[in-house]
């Protein structure tokens, strides 16, 4: 059957081939030092139709000898009993086995047992010789630290290995770096590599740039340093610490020129440019600029140093100094201002540097106080003005714009001015007019006459044309919102013209005659009426008469009786005439059956009548039992006249009678 496939073929053989040759795997390059140890880790499979290792020899530089036909050379160990465990044989001791495992480690090596070690193994119907590099040096080796293949850059997370081609279970090592970080120690032994190995991890800062890194081999058990290895740290930052310098005397002041460079500490790679922020949005990319006539405003400034990346600097405060600015008067609260209220007027200013700032004020252009705060304990309208207020500092000063004052209060000051004057000739015009001072102005003007009513709306009055009758006091009132004031009166006097004087004159010659021919003509008339009134005043006497007795509500004591008059008391009349006396003719009387009665002598009446007056004082009603109270009293005093009363005995008074009344 012919092949269509070559390749194939081609596989099989190999794989025949493979199974019948030997495999080793092994380091093929080992390193120690001076009185240390070796280990070489090592596996081998025998070829297919070899049942099991029958002898194992190593050889130190081994070397084929044609005419024997086989190795020789230095033999370091040589084993034939497979079945057996095996011994060690000087430095050389072999932990293999006769399957697989031909792993052997080689004690206190010198530097003449560096060379090529033979490593001859033998089945009953095969052998082969397996070789390895040994290299022995004088000193301890020297780790090797590894960089990552790509830039250390700042912030970024790296792992750094430090490695030593050396691992020996009967001498111990350990490797210590100098830089904190996470730290692995492993030891690596495989049939590829014998190795010791720690790796660090850390974060690089840029205060590690540039920076030696170390990393030490220790003796395990004595931590005595054997070598060590050192490298550079290049870590890749941007700049560092970059600042903005002002140049430049201070302090600064507005209008002054300011020169400010831009500095930096560290840089990986170096700075080739500049970035600044200056007022006015000024561009630059150098590292040294100058400001000419600084603002009164400009505050910060700063720089940025650049290479791969821009690094800013902080902020710098110019602290420019400037003269108060936007100085401005405030009012404290109230809306409006009424006289009486207290007022604070304020100074302020939107800034000033320095801070320390003096104020003072002005009225009406002149001084009148220094001082933040104006005050008005009670403002008066007299307070009322422009005032502004001026603050300064070691810079300059400044002028507040003009603020008035108004000052609100009722009407005052009223008076009446008269135009042409207070003395006119009637017939002529008179203009009177009401002048006041008041804030706001006066709104509603009144006219009073010497009634005190209004009689006239507005502040003028207009007298045209004049009589006498426009003679007199005149007062007018003002009001606003805020209250009422009145003028004092002023007289306006009206004189006669001279025809109306010539008039008046006839007119008072004839009324002054026709006045005096009445007067004598009525005193006639009252002479005439008084005789005839005496006539009739003696006829009224002997008219009828009335009286009745009032009951008083409190008794009297009774008066004791007396020969010659009988007293009635009144208590409530003690202020004035409160009794009536009456007189009687005196009679010789006698009564039948009293004898030895002693007569009670009368006085004799003489020819003519004996009248007895009496005066009662007017009395309320109240205060008597018997009168009514709508009984209408008598208006003043009543006089009583009795004429011949008769003769005769005189009845006894009753106790209860307090006076009497006697009507016509």
């Amino acid at each position: 059957m012919p092949l269509h496939r070559p390749w194939l073929l081609l596989l099989v053989c190999v794989a025949l081939s493979d199974q019948n040759s030997w495999n080793f795997e092994l380091p093929r390059t080992l390193y120690a030092w001076e009185g240390t140890c070796v280990w070489i880790p090592c596996t081998y499979t025998l070829p297919k139709l070899s049942k099991q290792l029958s002898n194992i020899t190593v050889y130190l530089n081994p070397v084929y000898n044609d005419v024997i036909k086989s190795y020789t050379g230095t033999i370091l160990f040589n084993h034939t009993r497979m079945e057996e465990k095996p011994p060690s044989q000087g430095k050389v001791l072999f932990v293999g086995d006769k399957q697989q495992n031909c792993t052997f480690s080689i004690r206190w090596l010198q530097v003449n047992d560096s060379g090529e070690l033979g490593i001859r193994m033998q089945t009953e119907s095969d052998k082969w010789m397996e070789k390895i590099n040994l290299n022995i040096s004088k000193k301890p080796l020297a780790p090797h630290i590894q960089l990552p293949s790509a830039d250390i850059q700042e912030h970024q997370l790296v792992t750094l290995t430090c490695s030593v081609n050396f691992s020996c279970w009967e001498n111990p090592i350990q490797l210590q770096w100098s830089l904190d970080g996470t730290v692995v120690q492993e030891t690596i032994l495989t049939t590829k590599l014998v190795s010791t190995q720690s790796k660090l991890t850390f974060t690089p800062q840029w205060t590690h740039h540039g920076q030696n890194l170390t990393c030490q081999l220790q003796n395990a058990t004595e931590r005595h340093v054997l070598s060590e290895d050192t490298v550079r740290l290049d870590v890749k930052h941007p700049p560092k610490e970059v600042t903005a310098v002002i140049q430049s005397p201070t302090p600064i002041r507005e209008g002054d020129s300011v020169t400010l460079a831009c500095s930096y500490n560290s840089s990986n790679p170096s700075v080739y440019r500049y970035e600044w922020r200056l007022p006015g949005n000024k561009p630059s990319s150098s590292e040294v600029v100058t400001i000419s006539k600084v603002a009164w405003d400009a505050k910060t400034v700063t720089c940025a140093a650049c290479n791969s990346w821009c690094s800013w600097a902080p902020l710098v405060n110019l602290d420019v100094q400037y003269a108060p600015r936007e100085v401005k008067v405030r009012q404290q609260a109230q809306a409006e201002i009424r006289a009486g209220q207290r007022v604070t007027l304020q100074c302020e200013c939107s800034g000033s540097r320095p801070q320390e700032v003096h104020f003072s004020w002005k009225k009406n252009g002149r001084p009148v106080q220094e001082g933040k705060e104006l005050t008005f304990n009670s403002i008066t309208p007299e307070d009322s003005g422009s005032y502004s207020c001026l603050a300064n500092n070691s810079v300059g000063q400044r002028t507040s714009e003009p603020w008035t004052l108004q000052v609100l209060y009722p009407p005052r000051k009223l008076q009446v001015i008269m135009t042409p004057g207070n003395t006119v000739m009637e017939g002529k015009q008179v203009v009177l007019t009401c002048e006041s001072d008041a804030n706001p102005p006066v709104s509603h003007y009144v006219w009073l006459d010497w009634n005190n009513q209004e009689f006239y709306f507005g502040q003028m009055l207009k007298l045209e044309p004049t009589t006498i009758q426009h003679s007199g006091a005149y007062r007018c009132q003002g009001t606003n919102r805020l209250g009422r004031a009145e003028s004092p009166p002023r007289t306006l006097t009206i004189y006669y013209s001279p025809e109306t004087i010539g008039r008046r004159a006839a007119v008072g010659i004839g009324c002054s005659m026709a006045l005096l021919i009445l007067t004598i003509w009525g005193f006639k008339l009252r002479q005439k009426w008084k005789r005839i009134r005496s006539q009739q005043g003696a006829q009224d006497n002997f008219s009828g008469q009335s009286f009745f007795v009032k009951n008083p509500k409190v008794r009297r004591p009774p008066l004791p009786e007396g020969p010659h008059s009988l007293g009635c008391y009144n208590p409530v009349m003690e202020d004035g005439i409160s009794y009536a006396t009456l007189r009687f003719p005196e009679v010789d009387t006698s009564i039948a059956g009293d004898t030895g009665t002693a007569e009670l002598q009368r006085p004799s009446l003489s020819g003519e009548d004996t009248v007895t007056y009496s005066v009662v004082q007017k009395r309320r009603v109240a205060d008597y039992e018997n009168v009514p109270p709508d009984l209408p009293e008598d208006e003043g005093i009543h006089y009583s006249e009795l004429v011949r009363f008769g003769m005769g005995v005189r009845p006894q008074a009753q106790e209860d009678v307090d006076y009497v009344t006697l009507k016509q």
